[in-house]
Order: C-alpha cells, then structure tokens, then sequence
C-alpha cells in the first residue's frame, strides 16, 4: 500500500539521500524543515555538511520543475515541499514540529485511503504525535537489529580426534561450515568434557588454523575470555586492515586496541605513530565554554585514554626513551585528536583507534575510513548499548 511520509529535519541532516529511501511512496518535507535545515549549512561539521548537501539535492530536483507541485523520484515515489504560502509571506509560520503535526493531520484527514507517517529521530515529537493520534517512526533505512549484526565467531562442536589432530597440526578442514574468511571459530567436544581449542578460518573459508602466539602477555593484558583471545588476533594482523570491537562497557575494547597498538608502534616498530580519535560528546558543558586554548580545552576529553595509556604502560613496564603517556605524545608517537581534525587529512603508516563509534553516523564512519591511507590499520570500538 502507498504510503506517505513526513520528514523532520533531523532526518535530512542524518542522511541527505533519506528523501530516495521511501521507494515508491509519497515525501512531504514542511517548508519549515527546509528553513530548519538552511540553520545549518554554515557549520564546518558533518551536520553542516550534510545540510549543504541537502539544499544541492533539492536544488537538483527542482531544476525545470516544481517541488510545491511534486517531482517524481527515481523509485516511483513522489517529492514535494509543502507551504502555506499566506503563513510564509506575513512571517507567520512556526515551529517545524507543530508545522509537521498540523501537516500530517491535515493529509490524514484528506487521505483517509492512505496511511501519513511521521519520520522522525526525535523521540519526543514521535510521543507528541502518538498523543494527537498520528503515526510516527524512527529512520530504520541505516539500522540493523543487534540480534542480526555479524558476531565474527562461531561455535563448532568436533570429536575428540578431530580436536587432537587440529592441536597436533595447528590447522583442520571443516567442509561442514561455511565459514567467512576470518571468521573465528572455537571447536570442542560435544560433551564438553575434553577441552576446546580456538581458530580461525583462512581465505578459503574452509581451512581453520591456530591463533597466533603472543610471547607472554600483551604489554601486561592478559585476555580473559575467548572473545579477547579473538580481538588481540585480529589487532595484531597486520594483514587485517579493518577491525570491529563491540561489546557492552567494561568489556576491554578500548583497552586491548591501545595495548595492540602500543605493542606494534612502540616495542615492534611496525607503524609510524598510534593515532586514537573520539567523537566529541561532551556530558556537561560543551568544550567551547571551557577556559585555555584547544588543548587545555580537550584534556578532560582526552583524560580516559591517557588514563588507559598510564595504565599499560605500569602493566607493561618501561621502554628505552619514554616515560609515558605524556612523553609519547611529546614525541608525535601517540595522537588523540577529535574526529573534526581528520576530514581532509591522509593518515598513513599509522595504527589508527575510532574510540565510541557507537556516537557516530554512517556517513562519519566512511568519511572516517576513507582518510585511511597506505600502510594503515584501522579499529573501530564501540558499545550500540549506549545509542
């Protein structure tokens, strides 16, 4: 059945390309949510940038037709703007949220054959408008159920010969499985009663080999749980270009990234520098209000990973020419920059950390691994809980 949906302007600015998303159904945007957007577009942020890119979109559909009349998209849907012109001309019209409420009441009450949703990331206008009757969702077009996200590990029961033959060879065939590469796999006995054994699975997908040993522990961490043993495999794969750490806080996401990264920069030179980036989400006043210049104004947002680099480096113990956290960023080794600073930079031969990924957007992800250049090893941790 068509539908039709009613676009806030936190929709645009999530994902400019929302208004091709809705298929063949009917897109209304509020002349308000335009001027709402248009607030935007002198930011130097993502959410500028993604309101620049709005207008170039609209401005591009319009040419040689009218967006108050309706323009048909590529989908079969239909665009239009929508505008009470006498309310615009005397400076009359108000806030977005009551102007897409009234709208959506409006094209309800004329359209009573065809359901009017409200699209919004705004969970109180979603309440408000569930009170007034209306319909209204989330933006879903860039959402994965938890329950469905890729985990990177399976579980894989075996006999008991199978299990000595892949601890006396270090690798096994398992045709059985259909395994992605690098899909990591913990095999044990059924009964559970003769041990497991760890591995992952080689490019064939077929064949799954050992872990690799780390001598000792990992500059003073010492995994506790299968899922640890997997990521400081992952980490330290230089042939990995792109790992993923999810996991629910307190988890040790953050903290086997740094120590990986200390261990390949600092003791086996592997890489250039340890660059860590974090989303500025600052949980009482913003950064701006703070008193001192950009990195006086950033310590306190930096403090949990030079806490976390104090930390390994007293587990660790002491390397030749360093003192700690505060000396390997006086010598450029450590980095930690606001993910603002990246756009436009070409990051390569670095060990690179996206600390609270959960915080970011789609576009500021690809915007974030696109500036990856050669010789770099990108690892994104985060928390989806915490969206």
């Amino acid at each position: 059945m068509r539908k039709t949906y009613i676009l806030d302007a936190n929709i645009l600015l999530h994902d400019p390309h929302s208004i091709f998303r809705f298929v063949d159904n009917d897109v209304l945007i509020p002349i308000e949510v335009i001027s709402e957007v248009d607030r935007f577009k002198r930011e130097s942020t993502d959410r500028g940038y993604n309101a620049r890119q709005v207008v170039r979109l609209l401005d591009g559909l319009r040419a040689g037709r009218s967006l108050m009349e309706g323009v048909t998209l590529e989908g079969g849907g239909r665009l239009r703007v929508t505008c009470d012109r006498e309310r615009v001309l005397t400076g009359a019209n108000g806030a977005a949220d009551v102007e897409i409420l009234r709208l959506a009441r409006r094209v309800q009450d004329e359209q009573k054959h065809q359901p009017v949703v409200i699209v919004t990331k705004d969970v109180n206008l979603r309440i408000r408008a569930d009170a007034a009757g209306l319909r209204a969702e989330d933006y879903e077009s860039d959402q994965v159920p938890l329950s469905e996200l890729y985990t990177g590990q399976v579980e894989h029961d075996v006999s008991v010969e199978r299990l000595q033959e892949f601890r006396d060879r270090g690798e096994i065939t398992l045709d059985e499985l259909d395994l992605s590469p690098g899909e990591y796999v913990l095999l044990r006995v059924a009964d559970g009663s003769r041990g497991s054994a760890l591995g992952r699975a080689d490019v064939d997908g077929r064949t799954v080999r050992t872990l690799r040993e780390v001598e000792g522990k990992l500059w003073g961490i010492q995994p506790r749980n299968k899922e640890q043993y997997f990521a400081i495999d992952a980490l330290l794969d230089e042939r990995i270009k792109l790992v993923t750490l999810m996991g629910k806080a307190g988890t040790g996401k953050t903290l086997l990234a740094l120590a990986a990264g200390m261990y390949l920069v600092v003791r086996r030179k592997r890489y250039r520098g340890l660059l860590v980036g974090r989303p500025v989400v600052p949980m009482g006043r913003d950064l701006g209000y703070l008193p001192g210049d950009v990195s006086r104004k950033l310590q306190p947002w930096m403090k949990p990973i030079t806490d976390a680099v104090e930390f390994l480096w007293d587990a660790g113990g002491p390397v030749r020419g360093f003192r700690g956290a505060e000396s390997l960023i006086d010598s450029g080794v450590l980095e930690i920059q606001p993910l603002t600073y990246i756009r436009g930079r070409s990051i390569g031969n670095r060990f690179v950390i996206i600390d609270e990924a959960q915080n970011l957007t789609p576009l500021e992800v690809k915007t974030v691994i696109t500036r990856i250049g050669l010789g770099s090893k990108v690892v994104l941790t985060g928390d989806p809980y915490q969206i």
